[in-house]
């Protein structure tokens, strides 16, 4: 079974879960979307509709005496978009309670910000328009609120330096702890090698995990990912990528992954194919050492190899092409500040009158 087939069995069991805290009036809207969705959009709006649920048995008048799995679609007539402004108020920072395996609760402060309220906003959109289209619904109270103001943030990346740096500080263990040092040695080719594939290919840290060994072509340079939706791709690699892996798939000959690991191309020290969240954590062990305020993240390498492929070619589409955006907008959004540099540097050498 393939890693992304292998992910989606486990997403869509939390769905499942997830359904069965949610009012009966929600598993028609979920199935409704489920062609036209990713799995984990859809988990994302089952948790955000829970949390909006629970909140109106928590704070709404109307439903304090009602469990969230007796409410009915004629009871969805009494929320008003006052109530979702509330709920979108009130998710700005709020507290939930935790179960852990051995059965000790904790609380758990969160905050959302712009994107967090829009995208739970979206949530509470899309299935009270769909309740509306099917007739469920009299009104959809939803759509006079107002979408959150999202401010668009500054790409960070890392310059030329500290992407020299950085490679520096994977190969040798610069300032690394005694510990890390210890860890380094059994790693560190596989960690430069993904620290290579993500600058150099500027491909998702989801996707750099999926990778099989059968996935690689050498001959031609050239990876074959699934992009987020599902959609294989082949991404195509430099010299220096070439030398990484090479260097790496050495190594990786050598050991006995786990029954099922076979051909996963990065593996743990446990002999597992390599996590998301592993792979999030190398590169911060190694960023915080060359660029401490940054926050770098594998996303952050992305943006480096995005704003150095757009500063050498110009070519927005090539970039979005590159980073497998759907939509060219997304990447004109993301770089629209390189842009405006762009254009300050058209206005400098342009002259009105040539200097006698």
């Amino acid at each position: 079974m393939e890693y992304r087939q292998e992910i989606e069995i486990e997403l869509n069991e939390r769905l499942k879960n997830v359904l069965k805290e949610l009012p009966e009036i929600c598993a028609e809207f979920f199935v409704s979307i489920n062609q036209t969705t990713d799995i984990k959009t859809r988990l994302a709006y089952a948790y955000d509709l829970r949390l909006f649920f629970d909140f109106l048995c928590e704070n709404i008048r109307y439903f304090k005496d009602k469990n969230v799995l007796d409410i009915e679609v004629k009871d969805l007539e009494k929320i008003s978009y006052k109530d979702i402004d509330r709920f979108l108020d009130y998710v700005s920072y709020h507290q939930t309670e935790n179960t852990t395996k051995l059965g000790k609760t904790t609380s758990i402060n969160r905050t959302n910000r712009e994107n967090g309220k829009a995208r739970k906003l979206s949530a509470i959109r899309r299935l009270f328009s769909y309740l509306y289209k099917v007739g469920e619904i009299s009104a959809n109270p939803a759509e006079l609120v107002d979408t959150p103001k999202i401010h668009q943030k500054n790409i960070i990346y890392l310059d030329k330096e500290e992407v020299n740096a950085l490679l520096d500080a994977v190969e040798n263990g610069t300032k690394l702890t005694k510990s890390q040092k210890g860890y380094h040695n059994y790693t560190k080719k596989r960690d430069f090698a993904i620290i290579c594939l993500l600058l150099g290919t500027g491909i998702r840290v989801s996707e750099c995990v999926g990778i099989n060994i059968d996935d690689i072509d050498f001959f031609t340079q050239g990876i074959r990912i699934t992009r987020k939706g599902g959609n294989k791709s082949i991404v195509y690699f430099g010299e220096e990528v070439y030398q990484a892996l090479n260097t790496y798939l050495d190594e990786r000959e050598e050991m006995e992954p786990l029954e099922g690991n076979e051909n996963a191309l990065f593996l743990s020290m446990q002999k597992r194919r390599i996590t998301t969240r592993a792979v999030q954590n190398l590169v911060k062990k190694y960023a915080t050492i060359i660029a401490p305020l940054k926050n770098i993240s594998p996303h952050k390498l992305r943006s480096t190899y995005g704003t150095a492929l757009y500063e050498k070619t110009e070519d927005i589409y090539l970039v979005a092409d590159a980073l497998g955006h759907a939509d060219i907008n997304t990447t004109k959004k993301h770089y629209a500040k390189i842009h405006e540099e762009r254009r300050k540097q058209a206005a400098k050498v342009t002259k009105l009158r040539e200097e006698q």
